[in-house]
């Protein structure tokens, strides 16, 4: 790590800088054999349908439709890859993917199923994928099939940090609570990176510490 990059001061910068700059659709796919060739680092956002994941994705880089968003559960039905950074021909820094949403989808189980194959083949067999971020909604917090998703990314030795949407729906007194159950939950799950990130979409808050995170991230990998 360089001496430049060696405080957090420098990585909220370089995240908002990232963030702000050109931010695209790259690719779609329903299977594992449609993804794209691995280039460069990826993150990955995960969590229940209608968790908010697409209006975080949103947010985050600061478009209003970068990734698509709707009031039906189930909608993102894809991988959907994005680049975050210049297209001028150097190799890519940064992609980042929006998952189909698992839990409830206003489809039929089959359709459920295959999407759940295609987000744990893509977890268990994506090298160049440095963490998951797994989206879990304050106001109901990890849920059996949140769970059930956070004990793959253990076995699958995937590293991935908790973010908490919606999280101007409570107090802060409530959001202590939530933060200090999460933490315990997390407490003796190796894969589970320590510090709880809490968020909201329409507020904007939180997003300037994920995107200081995602930059933390990538200059530990090496990315910067």
């Amino acid at each position: 790590m360089s001496e430049a990059t060696d405080n957090a001061t420098d990585h909220a910068e370089i995240g908002r800088k990232l963030f702000a700059g050109e931010a695209g659709f790259i690719w779609a796919t329903a299977s594992l054999g449609g993804l794209p060739p691995m280039e460069g680092l990826e993150i990955a956002f995960a969590g229940r349908s209608n968790v908010g994941k697409s209006s975080l994705v949103n947010a985050l880089t600061g478009r209003k439709a970068l990734a698509r968003t709707s009031n039906t559960p189930g909608r993102t039905q894809e991988l959907n890859f994005f680049r975050i950074g210049p297209d001028d021909g150097a190799p890519r820094r940064l992609t980042l993917v929006d998952m189909p949403g698992y839990g409830y989808a206003a489809v039929g189980k089959e359709k459920v199923a295959a999407w759940t194959d295609l987000i744990h083949a893509y977890l268990r067999g994506r090298a160049n994928l440095a963490r998951v971020y797994v989206l879990i909604d304050a106001r109901h917090g990890i849920k059996p099939i949140d769970a059930g998703v956070l004990d793959l990314l253990d076995k699958a030795a995937v590293s991935y940090q908790i973010v908490l949407t919606k999280a101007d729906a409570l107090s802060r007194a409530e959001l202590d609570k939530r933060l200090a159950a999460t933490a315990a939950a997390l407490a003796k799950r190796a894969a589970a990176f320590p510090v709880i990130l809490p968020t909201s979409s329409r507020t904007g808050d939180g997003m300037s510490e994920l995107r200081e995170a995602v930059a933390r991230l990538m200059d530990e990998r090496g990315a910067l």
